[in-house]
């Protein structure tokens, strides 16, 4: 079901001005309803067959516009050209979601203007905000002059090839996983250019492509074949040879002339604007303050006096736009107020409908009504199922039973449109019927793929490793050796007294980074000694206690029945179409998760981390109200009282419409509040408990506690910690948090707790501006006049309440322009409260606080932060205060300021290192992993384990206790489902750990990835760790099509390296311990049996194999197919 009835009525009512168009006339401002704009501009589109530009005035308006579009011209391309996302004059790169979709309209433009180019077979509609039109772009002349389309066929040397897109602005890489990259391997060429959904892959024949393929970035494996690829710029600017480190900021350098989207169109386009009058105070206003920050910045002498203008002015706008013809939908720039509207224009055919506001009854008869009258009605609602019941319910026995319909889906507003003489047509949206905003719209960003061996690149040489069997040394790299005349690659690792160890390459996997208990470095094993030995076997004694706690642990969760949730009520569904946001897939996914959980007996555990602002407090309040709709309480615990505040305004405001009581406990409330609050959460009557610590004290009483949700657990301290552990094998409990500790950290790897990510970020999040260094006055206070600039607020965090007063009078009198207002932990309550209200509703401009903003608080339009001595703090600290900016569509920035002249500690600059390292959207995870480093692993199991697992190493500690769990619950007969005899779903992550000792392949055979194959000696080392993790043999067969697909023909060496790997799998099935090549003979080796035991019974072999007590040989080694040989033996034992 379209919407296409209502667009055809409009077309046929508009047919003057559809006329008028066509024949090049122009026309008058048509003064619409803005409901009444998008059907408009699809019924244009469906008749006169040419692109169209949309201009909106905001970036937000553009968002929106170019998403309820979808509904109204559902087969048309709509392409969105968003603005940059730093102001003009900003030197900083332009998002990499900004700079693809950029390049994606101007490469479908200018196919308009290449002769024998693929024009769009329909022809586009654009949407761009007012900024993005004023934004200078790449002149066409240079673009068209740069674009290239490659055939198979074509004689073109790759050198050449490489050399140009260099030029173009493409990044050399190993492996191509996102757009604006190329990669080289031999005779093999990948390129991701802007407008392809998918990367390339060029084969080439000597000088002659011969194949083009399209491939998928993840598995890195062909979709599907190619004739041509049109390869266009990688940026908006062409870099000259020679040039690095450039950026847009310096296009209009690079570029001298002036160039817009404007010149791309092709001169048959329609330009039409949604409010000319908006956009043009839109442009008047953003060079406004563009002149602004163009002086500061050369005040500053960040800028040359004599830098070009990066943006076209409204006078040179107005230009370009008199070159098309122009449309305006909206009002009138120079329109007589008191001349009476013109009847029979467009415009007088749209009228407003009645606002319901929730009354269904009144909504329901309207709908009759015009029914009645034998008119069209159509419901566009994220309630459309419920509302369909309810019109089913209404019983009315209409003539004509699809005069309603109702669609899923989501308009700003609705409307009622009349056309001359014809029948009116109704649109009902949520607007009207419910009085609900249109979900904000966040422009996802396209996620960007890993390679396959993405996970295998945290090795580097230097690094400190831990092998299985020889212990802790140094990785030195990947080395040639020359073994018996064969040439093979090794892993080097450097031991005590420089003794070096060379591990096979498909013996990788028994390799693991060191991350010890603290930061200091550890010592390297002996080789050749029983010190290794000794301290295995001590760890794996202590890890078998830790495992029968963590199994009593699970037991208890296991045999104690807890409450199943009723499925979602009607109610629950309302309350979830009501979010004023699109959620994520990440989002979707968690939220079932949960569900699914609350529906079991068992009690839920499940820890939910997601970067900072992704949507986390969104899925714990879908779950309180799933638990209060089962008649159960439900305790939100938070760190601070600032937090709890923010949550206890959340859930007032997300469930006023519903009969459930909310309150807080927390110091903002009174000792006579709070002895009425408990009063009643024993009673009954208080359904929803938001509160820091104190509701953990012994006089808080629940009647019917059902659901405890953590926010920021990490926050809290061990005691609290085990009264929540104890909670845990009682009630549901959910924890949410974006940096998770070690500790939940590595629960959660040993697989003891569940664990739901949310990775996408909720909108065209942009990454945030990080700066690390010494405090700068002048720093300070560009950041903070930046801010108040374009209507933002700052927090400015110093930690110290002794000399927070000092640091006011500071900033007083570095920006007098700023309203600065103190927050910090020991003020009285209610003044905290007021001034936190204060500046949440943006009457203050500056929060001068401690730490105590750090959790969860959002406030949308604070973009800056400012952190004194940020050396002091620690990780996750720092995440969690850079994630109180950025929550909105603005640019944030973060400013970490270190002591003048005192040096950080070592800890103190390896923290601020990370946190600059790891600007990325959700990097909430790879901070954890760091801080696990830096901090080291030594609080995970208490104190009585920090000496273990600094002998060890993090890593291989995890595992030995991850084979301990294993193994006891084989041998207790735990975790075996009755029905399969399989390991619990709960330990499937265990299940991969190898209980036994590698076997030792050791074949006459020359085995490597050669440099010829895959040049990259980073990537190559990757590539062995990944082939030494292979388990299966349909694994292997398919990572040889892989090879095959992304490198070429599979070279001898590696074709025997693969061999060798499935000797080594079938070998560990077999239960040997090695197979090797001995004088001429292969020999395959056993475990030594035990004194007394009857001889081995073995399969019938081959017949050049011989049979000893505890081994085979294949005598007839030089035989051409010994190596089939082996496979079949190999196969028979296993």
């Amino acid at each position: 079901m379209t919407l296409t009835p209502i667009t055809q009525a409009i077309s046929s009512a508009g047919n003057d001005l559809i006329a008028a168009l066509q024949s090049g006339q122009s026309v008058p401002c048509l003064s619409l309803r803005r409901a009444g704009r998008l059907p408009l501009l699809a019924a244009i589109h469906s008749r006169v067959d040419r692109p169209i530009l949309f201009v909106t005035g905001r970036a937000d308006q553009a968002l929106i516009l170019a998403d309820e579009l979808s509904m109204w011209a559902p087969h048309v391309p709509r392409l969105l050209f968003p603005e940059p996302n730093p102001l003009f004059y900003e030197n900083a790169p332009w998002g990499l979601t900004t700079r693809r979709d950029r390049l994606i309209v101007l490469t479908a433009l200018a196919s308009y203007h290449v002769p024998g180019a693929e024009i769009p077979p329909i022809p586009p509609i654009i949407i761009a905000p007012a900024r993005a039109l004023m934004t200078r772009t790449l002149p066409r002349r240079d673009f068209l002059k740069a674009l290239r389309t490659l055939k198979p066929g074509q004689v073109i040397q790759p050198d050449e090839l490489i050399r140009s897109w260099s030029a173009l602005g493409y990044e050399l890489v190993s492996t191509v996983v996102a757009p604006g990259q190329f990669a080289r391997r031999g005779g093999i060429l990948d390129i991701w250019t802007a407008a392809e959904t998918h990367p390339v892959r060029l084969e080439f024949f000597g000088d002659e492509i011969d194949t083009l393929r399209r491939f998928d970035p993840a598995s890195q494996r062909t979709i599907q074949s190619l004739q041509r690829l049109p390869v266009t710029p990688a940026r908006e600017y062409l870099v000259p040879p020679g040039e690095q480190n450039l950026s847009e900021f310096n296009l209009p350098q690079l570029h001298p002339m002036a160039a817009s989207l404007l010149d791309y169109l092709p001169r048959k386009a329609l330009v039409a604007t949604d409010d000319l009058q908006a956009v043009r105070d839109t442009v008047l206003e953003v060079e406004e303050q563009a002149v602004g920050l163009r002086k500061d910045y050369i005040a500053d002498g960040e800028l040359p006096d004599d830098f070009p203008v990066p943006y076209l002015a409204w006078s040179e706008l107005d230009d370009a736009l008199s070159a098309h013809q122009t449309l305006d939908l909206g009002h009138s720039l120079d329109a007589d107020l008191e001349q009476e509207p013109n009847e029979s224009c467009l415009a007088a055919c749209f009228d407003p409908l009645p606002r319901f506001a929730g009354r269904l009854k009144l909504m329901l008869d309207h709908i009759s009504a015009a029914v009645a009258r034998a008119e069209p009605v159509y419901v566009i609602s994220r309630q459309n199922t419920r509302l369909q019941e309810l019109w089913a319910e209404q019983a009315i026995q209409s003539p004509e039973p699809t005069q309603v319909v109702f669609m899923d889906g989501s308009l700003s507003e609705g409307f009622t449109f009349t056309p001359p003489g014809g029948t009116a047509l109704h649109l009902l949206t949520d607007g009207e019927i419910f009085g609900w905003r249109r979900p904000e719209l966040r422009q996802r960003p396209r996620p960007v793929a890993e390679a396959p061996e993405a996970a295998y690149a945290d090795l580097e040489p230097g690094n400190w490793v831990v092998h299985v069997d020889h212990g802790i040394g140094r990785f030195i790299g990947l080395v040639d050796r020359s073994v018996d005349g064969l040439q093979r690659e090794y892993l080097c690792l450097e031991y005590a007294e420089g003794d070096q160890l060379f591990v096979p390459v498909y013996q990788a996997d028994r390799l693991t980074r060191y991350v010890g208990p603290d930061s200091r470095q550890p010592s390297p094993t002996r080789l050749g000694s029983q010190e290794w030995r000794t301290t295995k076997s001590n760890v794996k004694e202590a890890v078998e206690e830790v495992a029968e706690d963590l199994l009593d642990l699970y037991a208890r969760r296991s045999v104690v029945s807890g409450h199943a949730f009723s499925a979602d009520s009607p109610w629950q569904m309302e309350l979830e179409a009501s979010f004023p946001y699109v959620e994520t897939q990440d989002q979707l996914r968690v939220i079932t998760e949960v569900k699914h959980d609350m529906e079991h007996a068992r009690p839920m555990d499940r820890l939910i981390c997601g970067d900072v602002g992704y949507g986390k407090t969104e899925v714990a309040l879908r779950a309180a109200f799933k638990a209060v709709m089962d008649g159960k309480q439900v305790a939100i615990l938070v760190p601070t009282t600032v937090l709890a505040q923010q949550h206890y305004h959340t859930f007032r405001d997300r469930l006023a419409a519903y009969p459930v009581q909310v309150e807080m406990l927390s110091r903002f409330r009174s000792p006579q509040q709070q002895r009425e609050i408990l009063f009643q959460l024993a009673q009954g009557s208080q359904d929803i408990i938001i509160g820091t610590h104190r509701l953990l004290g012994g006089d808080v009483l629940f009647k019917d506690l059902g659901l405890l949700i953590i926010d920021e657990e990490q926050r809290f301290g061990v005691t609290h910690k085990e009264t929540l552990k104890k909670m845990r094998t009682e009630v549901d409990v959910l924890t949410l948090t974006a940096t998770p500790i070690p500790r939940t950290l590595y629960m959660t790897l040993t697989g003891v707790r569940d664990i739901s990510t949310i990775n996408t970020p909720p909108e065209e999040r942009l990454p945030i501006l990080t700066h690390v260094g010494p405090y700068s006055p002048r720093l300070v206070r560009q950041a903070i006049l930046r801010e108040l600039e374009r209507g933002g607020q700052i927090f400015f965090v110093h930690n110290r309440v002794q000399t927070i007063g000092a640091m006011r009078s500071h900033l007083e009198k570095l920006v007098p322009e700023a309203r600065v207002t103190v927050a910090h932990g020991q003020m009285d309550e209610n003044e905290l409260s007021q001034r936190m209200e204060l500046f949440t509703a943006g009457q203050v401009d500056i929060l001068l606080s401690t730490s105590i903003i750090e959790s969860g608080l959002d406030i949308p339009n604070a973009n800056t932060l400012i952190v004194d001595r940020a050396d002091t703090f620690g990780l996750a600290q720092l995440y969690q205060l850079r994630g109180r900016v950025g929550r909105g569509s603005q640019r944030a920035y973060a400013y970490f300021f270190r002591h003048r002249r005192l040096a950080p500690t070592l800890e103190g600059r390896q923290r601020l290192e990370t946190i600059a390292e790891n600007t990325q959207l959700g990097s909430g995870f790879s901070i954890a992993m760091r801080d696990l480093e830096i901090r080291g692993a030594g609080d995970l199991l208490g104190t009585r384990q920090h000496g273990h697992m600094a002998s060890v190493g993090f890593h291989l500690y995890t595992r030995l206790l991850a084979d301990a769990v294993r193994l006891l619950r084989i041998t207790r007969g735990a975790g075996q489902a009755p029905e399969t005899g399989a390991i619990s779903p709960l330990l499937t992550p265990l299940a991969d750990t190898p209980l036994t000792s590698p076997v030792n392949v050791d074949l006459p055979l020359p085995v490597n990835i050669p440099t010829s194959y895959v040049p990259d000696r980073d990537a190559r080392l990757r590539l062995y760790r990944r082939l030494a993790d292979l388990r299966t043999l349909v694994e292997i067969e398919a990572i040889a099509e892989e090879f095959k697909d992304r490198f070429g023909p599979l070279p001898g060496d590696t074709a025997n390296l693969l061999y060798q790997l499935k000797v080594k799998i079938l070998a560990e099935k077999a239960g040997l311990i090695s197979v090797s090549g001995e004088n001429g003979q292969i020999v395959l080796r056993f475990p030594p049996l035990p004194e007394g035991s009857p001889p081995r019974s073995f399969p019938d072999l081959p017949a050049p194999a011989r049979t000893g007590k505890n081994g085979i040989w294949l005598s007839n080694a030089d035989l051409d197919d010994w190596k089939v040989i082996l496979l079949e033996l190999l196969q028979k034992l296993a």
